[in-house]
């Protein structure tokens, strides 16, 4: 089974209100630069003779998550490519993506990128309404996402994911259709279709909380989610998961490795890893990351071994092709008819689940309400 490889970009230009992701915004290039060697030195380790991961497998997904990595300069990503390719056993046709934002590329850098093996980009629309974009503080305008889209294009991207979100604040049910419609028109490979969650800690939280922003109408999201499916399948896109949309054969590989329990090796500031058994993950703080690569060659500061069967369970069922109970008998030694026999009876009852001989899976009611359906296992 071939591994996939994460690596966390922190820096953004700015902090979008309702993001609670390690983040960091983008201060200086002496700064990037110290961080990318910090990066490239932590990528070095999985070499070395005491690697905790012994001979790595090989990969065929690479991912530069953040934050903004398109703010990285092409001669950086290549620098990091360079060591990933020296230290993995990467294949030939590995999906390599780049999270990308509006008016974080230029055609240029765009050829550079692909023509350095990125053949995949995440793409962070969230919405075409400037008014929208302006209450999340987000960096760009509608325009600006329309113009990099047709960069993409001419720069040879073939596989486009757009990352849009529904119940965002004085959201209309219209508004979301008139995004939902613009992105359809434009025909990327993938959309990643998520409802907004008001995390705390974070800039929106405090204005929700404040009264300076609606709470999210949960009514409403529901509505935005039955739209979403009904709009998005009817243009021809297979949901695979719960918020993620492909045309066939472009479903996201490496994400797909979290649902299945597949080995990731998360490198970079705050990055998580799991090797099968067990997951562990680096210093979420930027600076104090660089100064542990930098002393030890390591910044981990968490490792636990992960409770299989619950994961099992609850990634599992994000899937649309859901849990094969022949699979978790001869993963587990028991059948997950007998074992969550009540949990399961309640939750067909509730329709939020559908349970044959050989699988279970979430209804579309469930998929709405999933983390209610996902505490019942844990």
């Amino acid at each position: 089974m071939a591994a996939g490889v994460y690596l966390h970009i922190p820096f953004c230009k700015s902090r979008c209100s309702y993001c609670d992701f390690a983040t960091d915004v983008y201060r200086s290039s002496d700064a990037v630069e110290r961080y990318v060697a910090a990066l490239c030195r932590e990528i070095g380790a999985f070499s070395n003779p005491k690697s905790k991961i012994q001979n790595p497998k090989s990969v065929d997904t690479i991912y530069f998550g953040g934050g903004t990595p398109s703010l990285l300069s092409p001669e950086q990503v290549d620098q990091i490519l360079q060591a990933v390719r020296a230290n993995f056993s990467v294949d030939a046709d590995s999906e390599i993506t780049m999270e990308m934002n509006p008016a974080t590329v230029t055609h240029d850098s765009l050829k550079a990128y692909r023509s350095l093996g990125v053949n995949r980009a995440s793409f962070g629309v969230q919405t075409f309404d400037d008014t929208e974009l302006k209450r999340l503080a987000r960096g760009h305008n509608a325009q600006d996402a329309r113009e990099t889209f047709r960069m993409l294009r001419d720069a040879g991207f073939e596989n486009v994911s757009f990352d849009l979100i529904a119940g965002l604040p004085r959201q209309t049910l219209a508004d979301w259709e008139r995004n939902l419609d613009e992105a359809l028109s434009m025909q990327p490979e993938h959309l990643s279709l998520y409802l907004l969650e008001v995390h705390e800690g974070t800039p929106l939280a405090e204005q929700v909380k404040s009264g300076r922003q609606p709470r999210p109408d949960e009514e409403l999201a529901a509505a935005m989610y039955e739209m979403m499916i009904d709009k998005v399948t009817a243009a021809g896109y297979d949901q695979y998961e719960i918020s993620n949309f492909a045309k066939p054969g472009y479903e996201s590989r490496h994400n797909s490795k979290y649902w299945r329990l597949e080995p990731v090796y998360g490198l970079g500031m705050s990055a998580h890893s799991f090797d099968g058994r067990e997951r562990y993950a680096n210093e979420r703080d930027t600076a104090a990351y660089v100064r542990l690569i930098e002393g030890t060659g390591s910044a981990e500061v968490m490792r636990e071994e992960i409770d299989r069967e619950s994961e099992f369970i609850f990634l599992g069922l994000r899937m649309n092709d859901g849990i094969d109970l022949v699979d978790f008998e001869s993963q587990f030694g028991s059948r997950l008819a007998d074992k969550f026999a009540d949990q399961l009876a309640d939750l067909e009852a509730e329709n939020l689940i559908e349970v044959s001989h050989q699988n279970l899976k979430l209804t579309r009611r469930g998929m709405l309400f999933s983390n209610e359906v996902f505490s019942r296992f844990v």
